[in-house]
């Protein structure tokens, strides 16, 4: 993991933060986490992107590292940070860390590469054989997976998403491409797991070639 300005998609941000840290040679760091009253990682929210403002417009003479991290941002979050994002203020550079692509808004998504750590793909065991899809592995694959919790399940849909594009084999319009956002925005309202997956993988198998 590169010490620049980036998205990291990760299931372990504790050990890609001290990553970063140890790469530094002079560089400040300001580490903004959302935590509830137990100190437990929550929603990434308004008044802490307002936070991360306030900060990036404190002047400093060396190149200062804003690192936010939360397991998810709002949606109005990120849109208090976009501007700041695309033009950070001298000798600043932002770093978000976060549990889901498909949580961040496209235009979030422009703003900085993004970058998916190894733990985020390998933290669920992803066993489908998505080159050659069908309905029996659509209901073994959701049988198999129906107890997982919905962040595990959040990282299956990421998984998903990401071999069906690497497949080649699937027709991944605008409308599926936001399926994938769907899902996990579904999962975060309590939906059942099983019934995430049941749904994405049935819509998928319809956009095979």
């Amino acid at each position: 993991m590169h010490l620049t300005s980036q998205i990291i998609i990760t299931q372990n941000p504790d050990a890609i933060l001290e990553e970063l840290e140890a790469q530094g040679s002079g560089e400040l760091f300001t580490i903004i986490k959302s935590l509830d009253d137990k100190d437990k990682p929550k929603e990434f929210l308004i008044e802490h992107a307002q936070l991360a403002i306030e900060k990036a417009y404190i002047a400093s003479d060396n190149l200062n590292y804003i690192i936010l991290i939360a397991p998810k941002f709002s949606n109005f979050a990120q849109n208090r940070l976009l501007k700041i994002l695309e033009e950070p203020p001298r000798n600043k550079a932002f770093i978000l860390i976060t549990q889901s692509k498909s949580a961040l808004l496209a235009t979030v998504q422009s703003r900085m590469p993004v970058v998916v750590a190894d733990d985020a793909l390998v933290e669920t065991d992803f066993s489908l054989d998505l080159e050659n899809l069908n309905l029996a592995k659509v209901y073994a694959f959701v049988q198999e997976h129906s107890r997982i919790s919905s962040p595990q399940c959040s990282v299956l849909v990421e998984q998903i998403s990401l071999h069906a594009m690497h497949s080649k084999k699937y027709t991944l319009d605008e409308s599926t491409l936001e399926l994938f956002s769907h899902c996990i925005k579904a999962l975060e309202v309590g939906s059942p797991t099983s019934f995430v997956l049941n749904t994405l993988l049935l819509k998928l198998l319809a956009k095979k070639k």
